[in-house]
């Protein structure tokens, strides 16, 4: 259905022209292979799952007399049924929703029209016949998985006894070193530092995660069953009995939930991260809506243009001039420097702070980013070598006001007027404009076309907003979509878990409540054990992405926590609710065997 979605979107007739649709369809396309890649696993690991739990059905077959390529057969046929299931259903679904899915695509692509429905030929084909492959492939593997079992292995199935599980205390121990040490590089670096340690750290984490749950899971039930004040506790005999086995049984399975759920919240939760962090940079280091800077000539003609777009477009504006002069020192360094009343003006609509000067005085004016370290620029006197003056500056200013480098000089008027002689010029206008957001992009998208063309350069930062927005919005779109399936993928993988153990589970506790188990003791020990396998890789990949999202925090010097909390948050609301699902179906199933009523 995803993939088909996708597709539907990448064909769309809406989307064919215009750079921004152009991105949309390619990144709709990329999407449908990442989804295409990761279904090829999931189904060929769920059919595999279904197969092994009718292994003594196959055996009976058998030894009925069906020949080896007649069971081949019947699983390659009933694959390739269901497999043309999923996909005429996943159609369905798809037609069913798509009047919605083109609706809310507008908004979350910020698209300049609505798409129209339309019918989806080309979806459909790609999807049925890219599919259809994908189960015959799937098909002639899973097949393999009876070829080389005899008889006698095909009745065991599954009631085979199992060696009691090992885990060394070396690699236990190292599996926590490994994750702790990634931990720890990660929240220390900062910066650029983070990039770097990102491979490493990647790779010491997942090796440590590896180990977590193949050898420290192991080595923590067996500890715990040394316990007498745990292991005696009530029903905990029965809870940690078969723990070691199932968490052995399952370590790769909670390996392979845990990588793809951190992958799905670290995605979606930098995605996220980075629209906030984007929006709120463009604002701060933008306070006026529309700014004009014109080179070398005032260009004054560009400047009434703009002031005529916002008068016919009914808006009220307060314009600022302010010009800039880059002038040698002595030292053979260039430095921007700005007249006293012109900063004062502009710094003041801003809401900044001013410059108060006498004589030589100047101010050093140095704007520090939400994305920069903060700096305290030095107070050193600076020599012009043109006129022959020395600026002694006696305060230092921060403001996103006026952006004319990393830091720059304000003078008095006086000596602003006295530099006759510079390496070049530039004329800053400022509109602070009182209006909505779509009211500034309509009139900033109307001058953007007008003015692109100069050689100066003209910003409409709600316009911005909404170019960044459509760009971004494609890519949340995709990676929220593929995230959804990564984790809707890492829960399934747990549920075929437990589907693979019910049959045991049902003859277990029936055997158990012939000596005594009661109805509500039952519900207590499975609803603990499916706790316990449950979250454990949820829980783990919560912290691994916690942990990956505080990093980014920290090579962006940005504050990540709240999409960072928005995400987590809701992965694990849903993931609860999809529990709270699984446990009364499994518990019901298990009872089932008994005659019991679900408590």
């Amino acid at each position: 259905m995803v993939f088909f979605v996708y597709s539907m979107f990448a064909f769309h007739p809406g989307l064919a022209d215009g750079q921004i649709h152009a991105t949309v369809s390619v990144a709709m396309h990329f999407a449908e292979s990442v989804i295409y890649v990761f279904s090829f696993f999931f189904v060929l690991y769920s059919m595999g799952s279904f197969l092994k739990t009718r292994k003594k059905e196959f055996g009976i077959l058998v030894m009925h007399g069906m020949t080896s390529m007649q069971l081949r057969r019947l699983v390659f046929m009933e694959n390739i049924v269901i497999g043309f299931g999923a996909t005429i259903a996943g159609i369905a679904i798809g037609l069913g929703f798509a009047q919605i899915l083109l609706m809310s695509a507008h908004k979350l692509l910020s698209l300049d029209a609505a798409l129209p429905f339309y019918f989806p030929a080309k979806a459909i084909l790609l999807t049925g016949a890219a599919f259809m492959v994908l189960f015959i492939l799937i098909s002639l593997f899973t097949v393999t998985v009876l070829r080389n079992n005899s008889l006698i292995d095909l009745l065991k199935g599954s009631n085979k006894p199992k060696p009691e599980p090992k885990a060394s205390t070396v690699l236990s121990w190292f599996a926590l070193l490994l994750i702790l040490g990634g931990y720890t590089a990660a929240l220390l670096a900062k910066g650029m530092a983070v990039f770097y340690a990102m491979i490493p750290v990647t790779v010491a984490v997942i090796i440590g995660t590896y180990f977590l749950f193949t050898q420290l899971s192991v080595y923590a039930v067996h500890k715990s069953r040394q316990s007498r004040s745990i292991f005696w506790r009530k029903t905990n005999i029965v809870l940690f009995s078969d723990l070691a086995y199932r968490m052995k049984d399952n370590a790769r399975t909670f390996f392979m939930v845990a990588i793809l759920s951190t992958v799905a919240f670290s995605a979606i939760g930098s995605l996220f991260g980075f629209k906030f962090m984007y929006t709120d940079v463009i604002r701060d280091e933008n306070p006026f809506p529309l700014n004009y800077i014109a080179y070398d000539e005032p260009y004054k003609e560009d400047a009434r243009m703009i002031e005529q777009a916002l008068k016919e477009a009914g808006l009220s504006y307060r314009a600022h001039e302010l010009t800039v002069k880059s002038v040698e020192t002595s030292g053979g360094k260039q430095v921007p420097v700005i007249a006293e009343s012109a900063f004062n003006k502009l710094v003041g609509a801003a809401k900044g702070n001013k410059a108060d000067l006498e004589g030589d005085e100047a101010a050093i004016v140095h704007y520090a980013s939400a994305m920069m370290a903060a700096r305290q620029p030095e107070l050193t006197p600076v020599t012009l070598k043109e006129p022959a003056l020395t600026l002694k500056p006696v305060q230092t200013i921060d403001t996103p006001a006026i952006q004319a480098g990393e830091d720059y000089y304000v003078v008095t008027d006086e000596h602003f007027n006295q530099i006759k002689q510079y390496a070049n010029i530039t004329y800053k206008y400022a509109f602070d404009v009182s209006a909505s957001h779509a009211a500034l992009k309509k009139v900033g998208q109307e001058l953007d076309s007008k003015l692109s063309s100069s050689k100066n350069r003209f910003m409409s930062v709600d316009y911005e907003l909404y170019k960044q927005d459509q760009i971004f919005g494609v890519v949340l779109f995709v990676g929220f979509f593929i995230g959804i399936v990564f984790f809707v993928g890492a829960g399934s993988f747990l549920y075929f878990r437990l589907y693979m153990d019910l049959g045991e589970d049902k003859r277990k506790f029936q055997a158990i409540h012939k000596i005594g188990l009661t109805d509500r003791e039952l519900s207590s020990i499975l609803t603990k054990q499916l706790m316990i396998l449950f979250f454990a890789p949820i829980v783990v990949a919560v912290i691994h992405g916690a942990i990956a999202l505080a990093a980014l925090q920290n090579m962006f010097m940005y504050n990540l926590m709240r999409p960072s909390l928005t995400v987590l948050g809701s992965f694990v609301l849903i993931q609860l609710v999809y529990f709270l699902f699984i446990r009364t179906k499994y518990i019901s199933n298990v009872k089932s065997a008994w005659g019991l009523h679900l408590t």
